[in-house]
């Protein structure tokens, strides 16, 4: 019983890393860069840095936990060659969105923190690594569907 209880927590904490990461880049993508649209360019610049600069920060915890949660599942259900393809899929999935992410913080990111006024061309490059995390996490959320009847 107590087992069960702990894997269930694990999974709790899975589901809620994904929810961040998934969630907090489809917002990042589609309400935030639509909303600071109707800021002069100076203010619009800061929000978007504060506002990636809150939800990169974020996502240096929930990052390695969802991947070790994850693996942890797969582990505990005997191996990643014994759970369905779907599982197998979703880890593909979520270590492309992981080397997005560090891609992103390393390159553009980075640029953008360190430039005295950052070119609207880097907020556009993290908008679009942001949708593409976002695509990749419904894609995942997706896989994760169509491993539940197996």
């Amino acid at each position: 019983m107590t087992g069960s209880i702990i894997w269930s927590l694990v999974l709790a904490i899975h589901l809620l890393c994904m929810t961040y990461w998934v969630g907090g880049s489809i917002y990042s993508t589609l309400v935030v860069r639509s909303t600071v649209g109707l800021l002069d360019p100076g203010p619009r610049n800061s929000v978007l840095l504060q506002g990636y600069t809150r939800f990169f920060r974020g996502l240096y915890q929930v990052v390695p936990f969802s991947l070790l949660s994850g693996w942890g599942l797969i582990f505990h259900e005997g191996g990643f060659a014994s759970v369905p393809w779907p599982v197998n899929a979703m880890q593909l999935l979520g270590l492309a969105m992981a080397v997005i992410f560090i891609l992103t913080v390393q390159g553009p990111f980075r640029r953008a923190r360190r430039a005295m006024r950052p070119q609207p061309a880097l907020f556009d490059t993290l908008r679009s690594r942001t949708a593409m995390m976002a695509g990749l996490g419904v894609l995942t959320i997706l896989v994760a569907a169509m491993a539940r009847g197996m």
